[in-house]
């Protein structure tokens, strides 16, 4: 029996559980089993959390989002009455007796899942203690899930096998490497399984960057949770990343090769699929397993990951040598002779990477005698922009360098040899030298301008005002100078009002603004004209067909915001 003293503290640990039963009962848990055959079950775990006279449910397999049922509002400053004694002696046996009652009407549906287990967290005047209430195992359930992976794995070595629900990868590749399903890990299958589930969807381009990912969180957990922790322990974070130490007194010898090949496999799948801003986690793991004594890391460090043909990554003849590098996504090129088939068989080397899975955010390390940059002030002085101008100096180069740029081009993904404030979308500095030296490239600069992320690049606005300088002001230049001002800063400085507003520039700036959202337009207003009010005054000291039109122009900007 539970204390008197107690019982108020009970009571509202007892009424947090009922309403998070009460609401994982709302679900309809059939149809969302229905989705995939991997999966038996929704909950696997949470947590009551008591703490300043709160309780409260963590669902902690949804990365600890914390659902309050309890309406009490406790003081968060006073310290608890609550004693260790009285949670293990009491509390926790009165509570899994409670939970358990109430799981045996669940535990055959499908809100439970085959393994289920109900941890407590609570404050005490000693300090946190942290415990498990009740532990649940289905073996029913567990042995319909492993005929159901076993089934699932036959089919998808079938020969008519076609591409796969992300879903299903999401759950496949969890269960692959989850210790209560597999006590003997085969990381060797896992690794077939893997290759298995991405040759099948290679075809789905979008799709397929969701399977990487999924498998790439799978063995992130893997890795964070099971693999590091034998060897290295945590001794800080740094923003999102762990920092690890190695262990004193381990074995090398003892190292299983089945997990330190799938967890080589994890660095790279994290290097090759994942954004460029994850690319130090993978590269951090290799480290990892430099330190652990392993010869292939050290390798990979040196040379590359080993995925991509050798072709592919080294190229050396008498005009040019060029060594790729995914593992740190770098291109060393030294130009032996200065010649245009030298930069023709460079860029040819590029094209043929991009199309092979190479890191798309990459830099370019180039040793050459000509130091040539493109004619636009602001942009990152680096060894990949002085390939590109150099190369743009051959003008037979021109139809590869767009073809380069087409390949190169992918939103979120930067040039990594420039800083924050000049970042650069890859493809930028062929895309730019194209456009100033050719008309013909226009329609190549506006894809360009549709791709780039204009939260986190600027470059744009410099090659805005090279433009401008280049070709002026007329019909020709204007539908790809609107383009380039919709898609600029506010920070961007061109002087052009009064080219705008000249005639036939001005019928034409008002038909390609049409379709603009009101709050573009009134952004290329404020880039000419320095703002509504302004552009205001201007049209009424206008006169005629000048001042209708600069007042239609007001006219789109003021649909929204006047």
């Amino acid at each position: 029996m539970i204390h008197s003293t107690l019982e108020p503290t009970v009571n509202k640990m007892e009424q947090a559980i009922d309403k998070w039963f009460a609401y994982i009962e709302e679900k309809d848990a059939d149809e969302i089993v229905r989705r995939t055959t991997l999966q038996v079950g929704i909950h696997d775990s949470a947590m009551l959390e008591y703490k300043n006279d709160r309780a409260s449910i963590v669902l902690m397999e949804l990365d600890d989002w914390e659902l309050d049922f309890d309406n009490t509002r406790g003081d968060f400053r006073r310290l608890t009455d609550l004693s260790e004694a009285d949670v293990r002696e009491q509390i926790v046996p009165h509570l899994a007796a409670y939970i358990k009652e109430k799981l045996e009407t669940l535990s055959s549906q499908a809100l439970i899942n085959y393994q289920f287990s109900f941890w407590g967290k609570f404050q005490t005047d000693t300090g946190e203690v942290k415990l498990p209430i009740v532990e649940m195992f289905n073996e029913e359930k567990h042995q319909r899930l492993l005929a159901e992976i076993s089934a699932y794995r036959t089919l998808l070595f079938s020969a008519s096998t076609g591409p796969t629900k992300p879903l299903e990868t999401f759950f496949l590749s969890r269960h692959l490497l989850n210790r209560s399903l597999f006590p003997e890990l085969d990381c060797h299958e896992a690794i077939r399984v893997f290759d298995r589930i991405l040759e099948v969807n290679k075809s789905q381009k979008e799709q397929l960057s969701e399977h990487q990912h999924k498998i790439v969180n799978a063995l992130t957990d893997w890795v964070e949770g099971s693999f590091l922790p034998l060897y290295f322990d945590v001794v800080a974070k740094k923003w999102q990343e762990k920092i690890y130490q190695r262990k004193s007194g381990f074995d090398p010898g003892h190292i299983d090769e089945g997990a330190m090949e799938l967890f080589l496999y994890a660095a790279v799948a994290v290097i090759k699929y994942e954004p460029s801003y994850s690319r130090q986690k993978g590269i951090s793991w290799l480290e990892r397993a430099v330190e652990l004594g392993n010869k292939r890391a050290s390798q990979f460090m040196k040379e590359g990951s080993g995925t991509l043909w050798r072709e592919l990554t080294v190229l050396r003849d008498d005009h040019v040598e060029c060594l790729a590098n995914d593992v740190f996504a770098t291109v060393k090129i030294s130009i032996k002779q200065e010649s245009e088939e030298s930069y023709a068989r460079a860029l040819s080397f590029l094209c043929a990477l991009l199309q092979s899975g190479f890191p798309k955010s990459y830099q370019i390390k180039l040793k050459s005698r000509v130091k040539q940059l493109l004619p636009i002030k602001g942009l990152a002085k680096s060894g990949t922009h002085r390939f590109f101008a150099n190369a743009l100096a051959y003008p037979s180069l021109h139809p590869l360098l767009a073809d380069y740029a087409r390949l190169a081009m992918v939103t979120y993904e930067w040039y990594t040899d420039a800083d924050d404030e000049r970042n650069a979308l890859p493809g930028t500095y062929a895309v730019f030298g194209l456009g100033l030296a050719d008309p013909d490239y226009f329609a190549l600069v506006e894809k360009y301008l549709d791709t780039i992320d204009l939260e986190h690049q600027s470059v744009q606005d410099y090659f805005t005002a090279a433009f401008v300088e280049k070709y002026g002001v007329h019909p020709e230049s204007l539908p790809t100078l609107v383009a380039c001002l919709l898609h600029s800063t506010d920070a961007t400085k061109v002087k052009i009002k009064s080219e705008l507003e000249e005639e036939p520039n001005l019928s034409l700036l008002l038909d390609l603004l049409q379709t603009q959202d009101p709050l573009e337009v009134e952004h290329v207003i404020y880039i000419v004209w320095g703002g509504l009010d302004k552009l205001a005054k201007i049209a009424a000291k206008a006169k005629g067909e000048k001042a209708e039109r600069l007042s239609a122009l007001l006219h789109l900007a003021k649909d929204q915001s006047g």
